[in-house]
């Protein structure tokens, strides 16, 4: 059973994160917040992590970074209810910016329960798929 560890102070994107995962065999740990987050993933180990980019205290931005730092090889998915650059305008690039800090992809909120389970499907694919070493001469 594949286990997700959700990183969201929003407790209705989570609630709805969880069950549309839970439909789907998945076990779903919510964490309210990047501090709790980090407790939750020094007690467990998790197949995908899926992490709000901006929150309250330990900014997502900050928590993709220290989660990919202490957990490199967990994909990670950060989401964000802001709008992401494009060519009309001089907004950010917070998809670049968190793909830079080491997330797998990014999820624009609201999304569909298809684009997340498209998003945490493709994480655990690339979880299964063995990382073949360079032979060595």
């Amino acid at each position: 059973m594949p286990r997700v560890l959700v990183v969201d102070d929003d407790p209705m994107v989570a609630m709805a994160i969880e069950v549309c995962l839970q439909r789907q065999g998945m076990e779903v740990t919510i964490a309210e917040g990047g501090e709790t987050g980090m407790r939750e993933l020094a007690l467990s180990e998790y197949d995908v992590m899926i992490v709000d980019i901006f929150m309250p205290h330990m900014r997502g931005f900050e928590s993709i970074r220290m989660f990919h730092e202490r957990a490199p090889p967990i994909p990670l998915i950060a989401m964000s209810g802001y709008a992401f650059a494009s060519a009309d305008t001089s907004s950010p690039d917070f998809l670049r910016m968190t793909l830079e800090l080491g997330a797998t992809c990014c999820l624009r909120k609201p999304f569909t329960p298809k684009a997340l389970l498209v998003a945490v499907n493709n994480c655990l694919e690339k979880q299964m798929v063995p990382h073949l070493q360079p032979q060595q001469k």
